[in-house]
């Protein structure tokens, strides 16, 4: 059975489908708490798992001890990057970077990031460029993070519980990241104790609306006299009559376009029990009797009214609601 913290990162990684089904994954190991974890919990969920150490040789013999530790450990394969040594000073950035370009054409990636590292990357970026650009789960280059959901408390007590020895970089300390860990959030904590909470919400990007539209809807809501409309894109518009505001335009969904002056409409998928307003046939006949394939059924979208069906695309109106919606489907899909 899977430990708790197990089944968490199971959770992460069909949620965002960052490893395929018993498939294979290297594992960037650094010796840390962190990447040790997550080299076991994959192993521990079934995974094909292999590691991989870049040894930069930045710290002398202690830069060795963590190569031979992953080694030995891991049973690491050690990727030796010369060059750091050699050139001047690279920064954080840099060589993360040549990490994964170093690494690069082995298959699928996975890295030890955390939550924590999610908390410092948005604050850093939050004072150094006025952005919150996240951690991405999955990078472009198919590097996934299945920890980042965790934090970095949580993989330290599961090598605890799971007696798994890890290693402490001396160096992190001397970090833009290891000011942020050890002396500004702490700070932050002392001002509010959710601050760690609080930023990691900056990094979803869900929860935010684009910064222009943010300041359209603003500028929309500053004041609640008379009327006034708003351009919000992609076909929508939001018009604030008083102290009312509605959307008006179309929606996408799916292949579908959907378009609408009546307010109240909500587009949706069917449900058990479904009936087109008006009539007694159930909209699961309705889509039967159009010859609809059985596997699109479910995806198929309902116009809906309160609880009342109003429109099956492209199939059937409800009584007096012919010209009331139009539907109609992209053509580039």
């Amino acid at each position: 059975m899977a430990s708790p913290l197990a089944e968490r990162v199971a959770a992460t990684i069909r949620r965002h489908d960052l490893i395929p089904s018993a498939g294979e994954a290297a594992c960037l190991v650094s010796g840390g708490a962190d990447s040790t974890c997550l080299w076991h919990v994959l192993g521990a969920l079934g995974y094909r798992v292999s590691a991989v150490h870049v040894n930069h040789g930045l710290r002398g013999d202690e830069s060795e001890e963590d190569a031979r530790f992953c080694a030995e450990r891991m049973d690491a394969d050690i990727v030796a990057h010369v060059g750091a040594r050699l050139a001047p000073p690279m920064t954080e950035a840099e060589l993360r970077d040549n990490r994964y370009r170093l690494t690069a054409g082995i298959g699928l990636r996975a890295t030890g990031h955390t939550a924590s590292d999610q908390v410092e990357t948005v604050l850093y970026r939050l004072v150094s460029s006025g952005s919150t650009k996240a951690i991405k789960v999955r990078r472009e280059d198919g590097v996934v993070r299945p920890l980042l959901e965790l934090w970095h408390e949580d993989t330290v007590r599961y090598c605890e519980e799971h007696e798994l020895a890890y290693r402490l970089d001396s160096s992190n300390a001397e970090t833009k990241r290891g000011l942020i860990r050890e002396e500004i959030l702490p700070l932050l904590r002392r001002l509010h104790p959710g601050a760690d909470r609080n930023l990691l919400a900056l990094a979803d990007e869900r929860s935010r609306l684009p910064r222009e539209l943010e300041r359209t809807l603003v500028e929309l809501l500053a004041t609640a006299d008379g009327t006034k409309s708003a351009d919000l894109g992609h076909g929508v518009r939001a018009v604030r009559e008083y102290g009312d505001v509605r959307l008006e335009g179309s929606v996408r969904f799916g292949p579908w376009r959907i378009e609408s002056a009546r307010p109240g409409l909500v587009v949706r998928t069917r449900r058990p029990g479904d009936r087109l307003a008006g009539r007694s046939k159930k909209v699961q006949d309705v889509l039967v009797d159009a010859k609809v394939p059985r596997a699109a059924r479910d995806t198929w979208p309902m116009v809906v009214s309160g609880d009342d069906v109003v429109m099956v695309p492209g199939i059937a109106e409800a009584p007096g609601w012919e010209d009331a919606v139009r539907a109609w489907k992209d053509p580039e899909t």
